[in-house]
């Protein structure tokens, strides 16, 4: 276990950004409400998968809604902790630790500010190791969880309890109905699960992987140097093409942010063309009438001047930007993972799964770069 300080989390907001593909909600005001908590002498710790017990309760806790609505809408701060009460009430036991449901943008970063005011440790793991539109997309409700009952917070204090939901999906149903009534965001906690099932189904170490990147981003910032190798070498990564977006559609439907958008190659790619299509994260890439790469494998847009991530809330016509294609964790290649996350999932018919080759050195738990003087 290690207690993580401002430049962590620092870190950490750019590198959950990257992995978020374009999900996952804007992680800068929660990125300052963790600072905030550190400088009032809270503590946020990280605790490796295996240093839980097998018995131990472990939370996931992340907002729901379209990441274009955190942007206008923002949250009261105790969303998460009341929702962690309202669990701990009804279950009568309490909670050991709290994970990311995923660790892609705001949502890396939820589960520390409830577990600041709470002081509970955070686990170097989440669901997803990336985002996912949909609450049912985690590796820890396809290997057996499930997640009701759970808890629904708002900013005005109301708390929802769905005691059973029959299945996953209808809990994604359900609690995004309800998410729609508040106002298109808000804070959930699921049911907890044992240490041993988080062992077993949750991705690893993916906040110290998120740390790292955001480590080598700020890194080339320093240095003047571009970040999309860096990120590429690290990750495993594929650089698909530097473009200017020339095309956008984007709208709002059943609490999702829905589009496509068209690009232009530039520089070296110049004269080709392609699209992204997105449900929240980005889905698939789509080069010259060939998908290349789709979900759920990561595909990264970023800005091609400072590597930092551009998500779907803040694509605009004009842009320029380089767009990378990650691997995602071998829990997401299983049949059982692709039926829920695969392109099939997402209405995507005829496209199929081509996974990038696998990151060759897995990342440690709490495997965090050491920080450089600026």
């Amino acid at each position: 276990m290690r207690d993580l300080n401002e430049a962590d989390i620092e870190a950490l907001a750019i590198g959950a950004a990257i992995l978020g593909t374009g999900g996952g909600g804007s992680p800068y005001i929660a990125k300052l409400r963790c600072q905030q908590a550190l400088r009032r002498g809270e503590r946020i710790r990280l605790i490796a998968l295996e240093e839980l017990d097998d018995d131990s309760l472990v939370m996931t806790l992340g907002g729901i809604g379209a990441p274009t609505v955190s942007i206008e809408k923002l949250a009261e701060g105790g969303e998460g902790l009341r929702a962690l009460r309202a669990q701990e009430a009804f279950a009568g036991r309490q909670v050991t630790a709290l994970m990311s449901s995923e660790i892609g943008g705001g949502n890396a970063l939820e589960p520390m500010i409830t577990a600041a005011a709470a002081d509970l440790p955070v686990v170097d793991a989440d669901g997803c190791g990336r985002a996912f539109p949909e609450m049912q997309m985690t590796t820890t409700s396809i290997y057996g969880h499930h997640s009701t009952p759970a808890a629904l917070a708002d900013e005005h204090g109301n708390v929802v309890l769905f005691q059973k939901a029959v299945s996953e999906v209808w809990y994604e149903r359900l609690a995004r109905s309800c998410v729609v009534t508040m106002g298109g965001s808000a804070t959930g906690a699921e049911a907890p699960m044992s240490g041993r099932h988080a062992k077993r189904a949750a991705v690893p170490a993916t906040v110290s992987q998120a740390i790292n990147i955001g480590r080598l981003v700020l890194r080339a910032n320093r240095e003047h140097v571009s970040a999309i190798p860096l990120i590429c070498a690290e990750e495993a990564g594929v650089h698909l093409i530097d473009a200017k977006i020339v095309d956008l559609k984007r709208h709002l439907r059943g609490g999702f942010a829905v589009g496509e958008i068209a690009l232009e190659g530039i520089g070296a790619h110049a004269g080709s063309r392609a699209s992204v299509v997105f449900q929240n994260e980005f889905l698939t890439f789509e080069r010259d009438g060939t998908v290349e790469v789709c979900v759920p494998d990561l595909i990264v847009i970023l800005d091609v001047d400072t590597g930092h991530a551009i998500s779907t809330d803040l694509l605009r016509y004009g842009q320029r930007v380089a767009i990378l294609a990650l691997p995602c964790h071998d829990l997401l290649r299983t049949p059982e993972a692709l039926a829920v996350v695969g392109p099939r999932a997402f209405g995507l018919e005829g496209t199929e799964f081509r996974p990038l080759p696998p990151r060759p050195v897995p990342v440690q738990s709490l495997s965090i770069l050491p920080e450089e003087s600026p």
